[in-house]
């Protein structure tokens, strides 16, 4: 695949069209480096100042298999359906299974790899149709996945 981001000797490319999101992945792989994921200890918040306000962090738990919201940027907090932090998915009616986000976070928890979706808009501003997420794995073994670091571009 084609990425804007540059190129990893170690890594996924990724065609990814918001600025947000190229910048997400750059710094999710450089602090990866030759691991399969980086670890949540390696997020720096004041290293991303320019994208947090598009940040998620979620929480992975894994049985029954279900995502929380730890942390939601400012810029996500205005454009969701309520208040978020501290919910799971599976009690958030267009997030829960069978959701294509809910599908989209399973897949990356599965396979240990980012993945870039366009996912329909949901929220106040009626001027997006859809959102470009980035969804990155975060795990503290290199292997299993305990955190997810979201980043979305509004499109």
């Amino acid at each position: 695949m084609n990425s804007t981001a540059p190129a990893s000797r170690c890594g996924p490319l990724l065609a990814l069209k918001s600025p947000i999101n190229q910048q997400g992945f750059e710094y999710w792989n450089q602090k990866r480096g030759c691991r399969r994921m980086p670890a949540r200890v390696d997020i720096d918040p004041s290293e991303i100042l320019k994208i947090l306000p598009h940040v998620f962090l979620l929480d992975v738990r894994q049985e029954p298999l279900d995502f929380r919201y730890r942390l939601i940027g400012t810029k996500m907090d205005e454009h969701m359906m309520g208040s978020y932090t501290g919910l799971w998915m599976s009690e958030i009616p267009h997030q829960k299974p069978p959701s294509r986000i809910w599908a989209s976070c399973r897949r990356v928890v599965t396979e240990g790899e980012p993945l870039s979706s366009d996912t329909p808009y949901v929220g106040k501003n009626k001027e997006f149709l859809t959102t470009e997420d980035l969804i990155m794995p975060l795990s503290d073994d290199d292997a299993a996945v305990n955190m997810l670091f979201v980043t979305v571009g509004f499109v």
